[in-house]
């Protein structure tokens, strides 16, 4: 077994822009679900208007940043859309329209009715929005080697968007850290423990939900741009599987703690991608497919997350006490 070749691409895989825009996904889901309580089971929806909102925006005209202000903003309305309606009620409501609403943006991506926008089923082209950002490069035209890794310097699989992504991860922990160290981040966690003995205070419960699940939302917007930057916008790709993952990422890490997020998306991609190479060396191809790997591959990470939430609920770095709350 060629464990030089399995090592390097499974650090590749730690390092990937995908597993930066899911860490980023999942902490804006910690800021709903691990310091507020809100079930949102619909981050992947967030983070297809985001993708759409940067790719369409760009492919209108619009300069890098002000394609990213229209992302964000979509993100925000989404969410407040969402939360009119439902963040007033208890249970798990919030939970249903979240899911249910993610899948009619995904429905609406693919719709014919909006392919001049949208790209339809077949989504939109990478190279029809990714120019604005490639221009705010810095590094020279090329390859460069980090260790065992070799990448282009710029363009779509770069190093260019490995360093963009990581430092926009980095940013959203440090704000997540600021945030919920303030008077507004131990309401949160008021609201999440106690949402009754919170509002007999004196705190508007509903303006702080509201708060809290914008600025989450438009987390897993900024997160589907940079899911989007080395691939093309495709609505089938950010759907029901991808809002488990980023659960997934969010659980394995630890609910309700800073790093958390990063780590859990670090592990869960770099295990996967450990399982699938590993399984490609030992398992001939006349035997098991490269399609059944995936599938088995996918299954084994299943039940190593199954004994996970047995034993350790609360996550590698999470804390038990952080589970006893009521999910409002």
């Amino acid at each position: 077994m060629d464990w030089t070749r399995i090592l390097t691409q499974v650090l590749g895989e730690l390092l990937a822009p995908t597993t930066a825009a899911y860490a980023l996904a999942a902490i804006g889901l910690n800021l709903h679900f691990g310091f507020t309580g809100l079930l949102n089971m619909g981050q992947a929806g967030f983070m297809l208007l985001g993708a759409y909102g940067f790719a369409v925006a760009t492919i209108a005209g619009a300069p890098f940043w002000l394609a990213v202000a229209i992302a964000l903003a979509a993100g925000a309305i989404f969410a407040a859309i969402l939360g009119v309606p439902t963040l007033k009620l208890r249970g798990d409501y919030l939970a249903i329209v979240t899911i249910s609403a993610a899948e009619i943006v995904r429905m609406i991506g693919r719709s014919t009715v909006f392919n001049d926008w949208t790209g339809g089923s077949s989504g939109l082209t990478g190279n029809s929005f990714k120019q604005t950002f490639q221009e705010l490069s810095f590094l020279p035209d090329g390859q460069s080697s980090l260790g065992p890794l070799t990448y282009a310097n710029n363009g779509s699989d770069s190093w260019w968007v490995r360093v963009v992504a990581w430092a926009v991860v980095l940013v959203a922990v440090l704000l997540l850290w600021m945030l919920t160290r303030s008077p507004w981040g131990r309401v949160l966690k008021g609201i999440r423990e106690d949402e009754d003995a919170v509002r007999a205070l004196g705190k508007n419960v509903y303006a702080y939900k509201m708060q809290s699940l914008i600025l989450g939302g438009c987390a897993g917007s900024l997160a589907g741009i940079l899911f989007v930057l080395p691939r093309a916008v495709q609505p089938d790709a950010m759907g029901r599987s991808m809002t488990f993952f980023v659960w997934t990422v969010l659980l394995l890490g630890g609910a309700a703690t800073i790093f958390g997020p990063v780590l859990g998306s670090m592990l869960f991609f770099g295990t996967y991608m450990l399982l699938r190479s590993s399984m490609r060396e030992v398992l001939p191809p006349e035997i098991v497919s490269s399609t059944q790997i995936e599938q088995i591959g996918g299954a084994l990470v299943g039940v190593a997350l199954m004994l996970l939430v047995i034993f350790r609920p609360q996550g590698i770095l999470g804390n038990k006490k952080e589970l006893a709350f009521n999910v409002r």
